[in-house]
């Protein structure tokens, strides 16, 4: 009975054994099938034989482009995005050079705040820090910057590009070398802005980096003018103009009530004008009457104050006589400052009280816009436009003639305009030096563009065809 229990014992110890060998071969051959089905993507490894080499990871130094991965920083200013090339060009502030990265689905877009963005959101001028993979050029993150400021939408301002300074307010910021002007996301020269223009300023300390144009300007062209030459346009509260023959004034983008008078006569129209384009409005249909006079007596403080009206001085010790209509006024006095305003006559007397201020800096008597005082063209330095060739030129929206040709020499700033038919007008904003000397000017050639005429003119056009 003992050896037969010593037997039973021996026999399970033995079972035992083999169950856990049996197990220990099952575990084994799940892990190899298990790292071989890892090794070739899941497939079946049982055509795979055991003696082949597991690959090595080499480190390449390449770095998949993310929203995490860069190597290179900086703080610079956005001047183009290509929609088509899915692109972003920048400049480099302290090297004033451009580069170009390219933009994807991975690329993060924040405000200053570090909120996220649209890439449609941030618009070339605008000053950006930037994270990117420079071995790449790829654009990791984009965020505007922190260090900059900006003022939107300004309207008054000055501009010195002499001297090389903006009076924004009270605060005058440089303008250098990497100063962008830009106009509906396209890059533009500094003499294509307009004291019209309502611009965005950006910038950095002291500096402005980037000059937006807002809100443009275009033209406007009187057509069947010729009864009101000498008389007044007004246009909306944008410009007041005597009308010349043939002019062609530079307004403000947006909607307007055009105002005629000359002799008592005239009447209002509306005007669209949009950015770039020119716009002829027909105001032969405006009736002149037979003129009209008021008798207007002014009061002057101080008394010895000289008046000009319409350029002509005026005897103030008696009423003046002046026809019904818009008349410009201006008076002046030593030690006073000038006064420049518009005065309408509409009834057959008036009297105005006229007020100057004691002057603070200057003394008026040096105010050119007065008959006989001394400018920098008593010697009658003139300006000269020289290109491009068989063009017309107007300054200050008066006709001057066709390129090439001169006109007198006003120092200050002034706008000349250029125009062809058939091609794209383009104005130009310059300062006039006080120097004496002649000076020149040669613009770019004008660009082919559309028609930018009225029915009114195209039916013109069609008449003379037809005739």
């Amino acid at each position: 009975m003992t050896k037969r229990s010593y037997r039973k014992k021996n026999t399970g110890r033995k079972a035992v054994a083999v169950m856990g060998l049996t197990a220990l071969l099952a575990a084994a051959a799940l892990g190899i099938y298990a790292y071989f089905m890892d090794q070739n993507g899941g497939e079946n490894p049982k055509d795979t034989p055991l003696s082949t080499p597991v690959p090595e990871r080499a480190d390449t130094g390449f770095l998949v482009a993310g929203p995490d991965n860069y190597d290179s920083a900086d703080t610079c200013l956005l001047v183009e995005q290509d929609e088509e090339e899915n692109t972003m060009t920048f400049l480099n502030l302290e090297l004033g050079r451009r580069y170009t990265l390219s933009v994807d689905g991975t690329t993060r877009f924040m405000d200053k705040y570090g909120d996220g963005l649209s890439k449609e959101q941030v618009e070339p001028g605008d000053i950006v820090d930037i994270t990117f993979l420079k071995t790449q050029k790829h654009l990791t993150t984009l965020q505007l910057s922190t260090q900059s400021w900006t003022y939107t939408e300004v309207e008054r301002y000055e501009i010195n590009s002499v001297r090389g300074w903006v009076s924004i307010g009270a605060e005058t910021y440089r303008i250098t070398s990497n100063t962008q002007y830009l106009s509906e996301g396209r890059p533009i020269e500094e003499m294509d802005l307009n004291p019209s223009d309502i611009l965005t300023f950006q910038g950095i300390g002291k500096q402005v980096l980037s000059v937006k144009v807002e809100k443009g300007h275009g033209y406007l062209r009187l057509e069947n003018d010729a009864s009101f030459v000498g008389g007044w346009i007004e246009i909306g509260q944008a410009l007041i103009q005597r009308i010349s023959e043939g002019m062609l004034l530079l307004v403000p983008e947006g909607s307007y009530q055009v105002n005629i008078s000359h002799r008592g006569g005239g009447g209002t129209k509306e005007v669209v004008i949009r950015r770039n384009e020119e716009v002829t409005l027909d105001i032969g249909d405006l009736e002149v009457p037979e003129p009209q006079y008021g008798m207007v007596l002014f009061s002057m403080d101080p008394a010895g104050a000289q008046l000009y009206i319409d350029g002509s001085k005026v005897d103030t010790s008696g009423p003046v006589s002046l026809e019904y209509g818009l008349h410009q006024m201006i008076a002046r006095a030593e030690g006073y400052q000038s006064v420049t305003q518009y005065i309408r006559v509409g009834q057959e007397s008036a009297g105005i009280n006229v007020v100057l201020d004691a002057n603070r800096t200057e003394d008026s008597s040096t105010d050119s816009s007065l008959p006989g005082s001394t400018d920098t063209t008593s010697g009658y330095y003139k300006v000269y436009v020289d290109a491009p060739e068989g063009v017309e030129v107007y300054l200050d929206g008066n006709y001057m003639g066709v390129t090439p040709c001169n006109f007198k020499k006003t120092a200050g700033t002034h706008v000349i305009t250029l125009r062809k038919t058939g091609y794209t007008t383009r104005s130009y904003t310059v300062q006039v030096d006080e120097e004496a000397k002649d000076i020149s000017y040669s613009f770019a050639d004008l660009v082919a563009g559309e028609s930018s005429l009225t029915d009114s003119v195209l039916n013109g056009m069609w008449d003379n065809l037809l005739q």
